[in-house]
C-alpha cells in the first residue's frame, strides 16, 4: 500500500511549509477557544468553535501529519472526518442564527431543508473520502497544483459534495439576510459569507500557498466576530440599564425580536409615572428636564433589574413594567407588588430632592396582575 508522501500531488514540502500549516492551525485552534470560552452557555458559540476545530484538525492531519509523517493512503481517508465534522458543525451553526432571526411571513422551509441536506453532503465527502483514498489525494487535494485537474472525474467526484455545502451555506445566509436581522448579527454572517469561499479554495490550493486563503478566510471571520462581539457589548450595557441580567441574556442568545414576541403568559404588570411633571417641564430649562427624567429612568431600572423584570414602554414620565414576561415567573404578582413598593420608595426620595419651591413632584404607581397576551 503506498504512502501518502509517494503520492501526493504537492511535490516535496519544506520545513517551512508544514510551520506555516501548523500556525493557521493553531490560529484556527485559536479561535475555537475564544468562541467557546467567551460564550460557552450559547450552543451556537458551541457549534462555531467545533467548526473551528475541525478546520484546524483537517489542516493538521491531511498535511502536518499525513505528509511529514508519511502515514499509509488509507489512513489519510479517514482524516477526511474532521472536514466532514467542520462542515456539519458550519452548516448547524448557520442553523441556529436563522432560528434566532425571526422569518415573520417567510418561507423557512427552503433554507433550513437546503441545510439539512448539505450536512448529508458532508456525510457523503467523508465515506467517498474512505472509500477512494488515493483518488482524493491525487485528484482532489491541492488540485490546482497540476493541469487539468477540472477534466478529471475523480476531482468531481469529491469536488461536487464541497460546491453543494458551499452553495447551500451562502444562499441559507442569503435568505437569512432577507429576514433584516439585527446590526450585529448582520455583521458577522456576513463576515461568515465572505470566509466561506475562503476555505474552499484552501483544499484545492498548492501547498505552497494554500495558507493564503485559509488565513484570509479566518481573519475576515475574526474582524466580524470581534465587531459582533463588541456591539452586543454595547447593546448589552444599554441593556442592562433597564432589563434584569436574565432577559439581557435572553436577548443576547436569542436576538432582540425572537426574544420579545408576543406570547400568552400570566403576568403583573406595573406602570408609574411622576406627578405634576408637566407643568415642572413648562417651567424648567431643558436641560434641567432631561436630567430628571434620566435620574428617574436610572432609579426605576435600577429595581426593575433586581427583580427580574423588564422595562416595556417609555412614554415621557410614564414607565410601563411586565413582571413574567417575556420570562415567565411562579410568583409574578408578590414579586410586582414589591417591586412597586421599592419604586415608590426610590420615586418619593427622587421627586423630594428633584422638586422646587413652585412647582412639586411626585410620583404615582399602579399594579396589576392577570393573563395577558404580552412581550
Amino acid at each position: 500500500m503506498p504512502t501518502v508522501r509517494e503520492l501526493s500531488p504537492h511535490g516535496i514540502a519544506t520545513a517551512g511549509d508544514f510551520m506555516a500549516q501548523n500556525l493557521v492551525s493553531l490560529l484556527a485552534l485559536g479561535m475555537a477557544l475564544a468562541f467557546v470560552s467567551g460564550d460557552r452557555d450559547s450552543l451556537s458559540s458551541r457549534w462555531l468553535a467545533l467548526f473551528f476545530v475541525g478546520l484546524g484538525l483537517s489542516i493538521d492531519l491531511n498535511i502536518v501529519v499525513g505528509e511529514q509523517w508519511n502515514v499509509g493512503i488509507a489512513l489519510h481517508g479517514w482524516f477526511s472526518l474532521a472536514e466532514g465534522m467542520s462542515c456539519i458543525a458550519l452548516l448547524e451553526w448557520i442553523l441556529l442564527v436563522r432560528r434566532t432571526v425571526p422569518a415573520q411571513d417567510l418561507d423557512v422551509r427552503f433554507g433550513d431543508g437546503l441545510l439539512r441536506l448539505s450536512q448529508a453532503a458532508s456525510v457523503l465527502y467523508c465515506v467517498l473520502s474512505v472509500l477512494f483514498p488515493q483518488t482524493r489525494l491525487l485528484d482532489f487535494l491541492g488540485a490546482l497544483n497540476h493541469e487539468g485537474a477540472f477534466l478529471r472525474p475523480g476531482f468531481w467526484l469529491f469536488a461536487a459534495p464541497i460546491v453543494f455545502i458551499g452553495y447551500a451555506s451562502l444562499v441559507s445566509i442569503m435568505l437569512l439576510l432577507n429576514r433584516r436581522p439585527d446590526k450585529p448579527e448582520r455583521v458577522r454572517i456576513l463576515s461568515m459569507a465572505c470566509a466561506i469561499p475562503c476555505f474552499i479554495a484552501g483544499l484545492v490550493s498548492p501547498l505552497q500557498y494554500n495558507t493564503v486563503p485559509i488565513m484570509l478566510g479566518e481573519m475576515v471571520f475574526l474582524v466580524g466576530s470581534v465587531r459582533y462581539h463588541v456591539l452586543q457589548g454595547q447593546r448589552g450595557q444599554f441593556m442592562s440599564r433597564f432589563l434584569s441580567p436574565q432577559v439581557a441574556k435572553l436577548v443576547a442568545e436569542r436576538g432582540l425580536k425572537t426574544a420579545m414576541r408576543e406570547n400568552l403568559l400570566e403576568i403583573t404588570v406595573v406602570c408609574c409615572d411622576l406627578r405634576g411633571f408637566t407643568a415642572f417641564a413648562e417651567a424648567q430649562p431643558s436641560a434641567r428636564v432631561l436630567q430628571v427624567l434620566r435620574q428617574y429612568y436610572d432609579a426605576v431600572g435600577v429595581v426593575v433589574a433586581e427583580y427580574g423584570a423588564t422595562i416595556k414602554d417609555f412614554a415621557g414620565d410614564g414607565i410601563l413594567m411586565l413582571v413574567g414576561a417575556p420570562i415567565p415567573m411562579q410568583e409574578h404578582a408578590r414579586c410586582g407588588v414589591e417591586m412597586a413598593r421599592r419604586i415608590r420608595t426610590a420615586g418619593v426620595a427622587l421627586t423630594r430632592e428633584c422638586s422646587t419651591g413652585t412647582h412639586t413632584l411626585g410620583i404615582g404607581v399602579g399594579v396589576a396582575s392577570g393573563r395577558s397576551r404580552s412581550v
